[in-house]
């Protein structure tokens, strides 16, 4: 599997919101708290360790 960087999530301004939302009403450490979460979370449903590193990279 290769890592995707070209816009690649159906009604991408639905997904911002939704995330946006889940970020409501919480202090900058929970919102921290949360994203952690939600990577460490998509990163176990990816599973492939080269994928994830691409990622690692890219985000840099």
């Amino acid at each position: 599997m290769a890592l995707i960087l070209q816009p690649n999530i159906p009604d991408q301004d639905g997904f911002y919101q939704e995330l946006l939302a889940a970020h409501d009403g919480l202090g900058k450490a929970e919102s921290d708290a949360l994203n952690a979460r939600l990577i460490l979370i998509l990163c176990n449903h990816i599973g492939d360790r080269e994928v994830i590193a691409a990622a690692l990279k890219a985000a840099k």
